[in-house]
């Protein structure tokens, strides 16, 4: 303990004055006993470590405070002033904390927000004399608005080291004051008030600032980085970028393209119009993300849609539409729907003249006579084309391909009855042998497209009628390409139609595929007969019920072609007692064998042809009088036939006169110096192709058809409801017929059936009937 003395001096001089500050006697004392404690001998070593709190707070040292705010204005001055600091800002920054602990703060605070606010204030002067006129061409306005980035940036670094040195009083008192603003939101809240709110200074900041946008929209290069800074100062101030300067650039923006818009629909074409629709929006989007704040994207974007697109959506379309789609301008149709897409309502008034041109230009396919030739191929086609550009243009819009099956539903049967007959016949052509045109995939492919066109038509029954005479005639002339594909087609029709629609259809095949069966049989038949003759006989039973109705045509044949009928007769009736055949000469076909000077051929002819070509067995000349009393065939169907074999490409026959025509009183002679490539010649094409007697019988056949299906409708609902309104059976009868109907016809049909004791008319109430069981 000798030693103690001597080390209280030592210590105080250590702690003595820290930062200023003097400790009291006591805490060295304290210090003095506890060090010279740990540093005794062995029996200082088993005291106890006792650390006591200070009895008295430290006090201040005088003028303290004084002071040290001295060297705290003079830091802040140099900031202010840029230049350095002659104190260093570790200890700046410890008399800040020591100020504070000593319940200083509310005073430091409000010295601080002095000083910054005088300081503040000067600024104002060098913008107020500044020499600013708003020409559009000066240069004063962009030197003004540098002049005012530099003093925003030089606040804003001041703050940031002002800040840094007050630190700790902005994370102690400040944060403990809600009511007041950290140093930095105070350093904002005086530059907005001296600086941005005063009027000049603000107007001529925003004037300059609108200047600069404007000239960077009318394609000049600006000083993107200022116009960024400026405008990032303006949102930092809160409000001044809402109130001051957003309402005014929109208003401007408003302005400027609504006249665009206005000068530029008359200038431009459409697809030229919207691509610099899409380069502004590109341009202010890109704004937005460079100097704009956020906030700003959704008004300004509107403001640019709604004058350029929104005022223009039917001057657009009315000016364009129509020739990008005939163009097929793929492109340009995807630019539309996504600029439509962005604006309200565009794609409802794009829908609607979406319709309108479906409608319009598949009716100039449809309602034309003398396009029927190529309908159901340009109707194909432009399904194909609608269907690309619902597909790549309008992203698959379930609303477009609605719209565009109710508009193609709607033209296609403005002409009722021809589409659905044409389309039987183009499926004819693809299905017929000799189509060369399509792979198995191919025909497939036009099938399923083909059905596509099939659903939009009202009176399918008139398909069906035509569908089923060229079926009939592919089946029984052997021409058919491909069974396969025959019995593709009928199951989607029996998917689409239901089984009654397929049901005679698959009656005819299940007949094609017994006739077969049964001549197995015949061939054993005959090999067993005593004479079994030359011909070679093929017979095709058909079922009355499932094939188109014929009229049979009685005809003179040779004798052997007789006597093989009644042998198939005989075999026939034997296996099936009580059936009836009934030979349908129209639709038959043989195969001849000619000798001419050049050689042998073969001829594929139908049975026509074949009775008229046996006669030239007996001379070489006749005239079509003597024809036509030798083969009895009727007068029409011979000129046809004498047409194919002396006016074709085949000619067997010589006409004397030429001519396309055959005439009363013409000549025809055997050509015996006949010449042909191939060795079997197909002369029967003439079977193929449809007689306008045809098509009429095939029409009258459907409309009878359908005068049936009213009239059992009409019965079987009077039926169910014993008495119903006129009104009320039209709209049942609506609901249950499949085929379109005229309000006329069944007024017909319902006098019809009065007329036949079905139903009568109530005494009292004409338009109300009452079924008659």
């Amino acid at each position: 303990m000798a030693d103690e003395p001597q080390k209280k001096p030592h210590l105080s001089a250590l702690v003595g004055h820290t930062n200023g500050l003097t400790k009291p006697a006591s805490l060295a004392g304290t210090a003095t006993r506890s060090t010279g404690g740990g540093g005794g001998g062995a029996t200082a070593s088993s005291k106890k470590l006792v650390i006591k709190n200070f009895r008295e707070r430290p006090k201040l040292p005088d003028n303290y405070t004084q002071d040290t705010w001295q060297k705290l204005h003079e830091a802040v001055g140099a900031i202010q002033s840029s230049i350095s600091i002659k104190y260093n800002l570790e200890e700046l920054y410890q008399a800040v904390e020591n100020l504070c602990s000593y319940k200083v703060s509310a005073t430091l605070y409000k010295q601080l927000r002095q000083v910054c606010e005088e300081h503040v204030k000067a600024q104002i002067l060098q913008f107020r004399e500044y020499p600013f006129v708003m020409h559009r061409n000066s240069l004063d306005s962009l030197l003004f608005l540098k002049k005012i980035n530099k003093c925003w940036q030089d606040h804003c670094r001041q703050m940031i080291m002002i800040r840094s040195i007050f630190l700790f009083l902005d994370r102690t008192y400040v944060l403990q004051n809600s009511v007041l603003p950290s140093i930095w939101d105070m350093g904002l809240e005086l530059f907005r008030t001296h600086i941005i709110s005063d009027k000049q200074v603000q107007t001529k900041t925003i004037d300059g600032i609108l200047l600069l946008i404007e000239r960077e929209r009318n394609g000049e290069a600006v000083d993107r980085s200022l116009l960024r800074s400026l405008l990032s100062m303006l949102s930092d101030l809160q409000q001044v970028y809402k109130e001051s300067f957003e309402q005014r650039f929109l208003e401007e923006t408003n302005c400027l393209y609504a006249a665009e818009g206005q000068r530029l629909m008359q200038e431009r074409e459409v697809p030229e119009y919207l691509h610099h629709v899409n380069k502004r929006l590109e341009e202010e989007g890109d704004r937005v993300i460079t100097y704009l704040d956020h906030s700003t994207q959704k008004p300004l974007i509107a403001c640019v849609e709604k004058q350029l697109l929104g005022e223009h959506l039917s001057a657009i379309l009315q000016k364009g539409l129509d020739s990008l789609l005939d163009e097929n301008r793929i492109s340009d149709l995807t630019q539309t729907y996504q600029l439509f897409s962005r604006v309200k309502g565009g794609q409802q008034i794009l829908l609607q003249h979406w319709s309108e041109y479906i409608k319009n230009f598949g009716t100039t396919i449809v309602v034309n006579p003398e396009k029927d030739k190529d309908m159901v191929q340009e109707l194909l086609d432009f399904k194909d084309k609608v269907d690309h550009i619902i597909e790549v243009c309008f992203q698959k819009n379930e609303k477009f391909i609605n719209l565009m099956k109710e508009s193609f539903e709607t033209f296609i049967n403005k002409r009722p009855n021809k589409p659905a007959e044409l389309i039987a016949k183009y499926v004819d052509s693809k299905l017929r042998a000799g189509n060369k045109e399509a792979t198995d995939e191919e025909l497939e492919r036009i099938l399923d497209k083909i059905m596509i066109i099939f659903r939009f038509i009202h009176g399918k029954d008139v398909f069906e009628a035509f569908y089923k005479k060229d079926l009939a005639k592919r089946l029984l002339v052997g021409k058919s390409a491909s069974v396969d594909a025959e019995k593709s087609m009928l199951s989607k029709l029996k998917h689409e139609c239901g089984a009654a629609f397929t049901s005679k259809l698959e009656g005819m095949f299940k007949d094609m595929e017994l006739s077969k069966d049964v001549m197995v049989q015949f061939k054993q038949y005959m090999q067993n007969q005593s004479d079994p003759g030359n011909i070679d006989l093929t017979v095709n039973i058909l079922t009355m019920g499932y094939w188109p109705t014929y009229t049979p045509m009685e005809v003179h044949l040779n004798s052997e072609m007789i006597k093989l009928q009644e042998v198939f007769k005989t075999f026939y009736l034997g296996k099936h007692s009580g059936r009836k055949l009934q030979w349908q000469t129209t639709l038959g076909h043989a195969v001849l064998k000619a000798e001419f000077k050049e050689g042998k051929k073969e001829f594929q002819v139908s049975l026509f042809q074949t009775l008229v070509l046996l006669m030239f067995n007996e001379g070489d000349e006749f005239s079509f009088e003597e024809i036509k009393m030798a083969t009895g065939v009727e007068d029409s169907e011979l000129r046809r036939t004498l047409q194919s074999l002396a006016c074709g490409k085949a000619r067997v026959l010589i006409k004397n006169p030429k001519g396309k025509d055959v005439e009363d009183g013409d000549k025809f002679i055997f050509n015996g110096d006949f010449k042909h490539k191939l060795f079997r010649i197909k002369i029967n094409q003439i079977q193929m192709k449809e007689t306008v007697e045809e098509q009429v019988s095939t029409t009258e056949r459907v409309f009878q058809d359908r005068q049936y299906q009213i009239d059992a409708a009409i019965v079987r609902i009077m039926k169910m409801r014993k008495t119903l309104g006129h009104n009320l059976l039209v709209s049942e009868l609506y609901n249950q017929l499949k085929f379109p109907v005229k309000p006329g016809d069944l007024k017909k049909r319902i006098e019809s059936l009065i007329d036949r004791d079905y139903m009568e008319r109530d005494k009292d109430n004409p338009n109300q009937y009452h079924y008659v069981a």
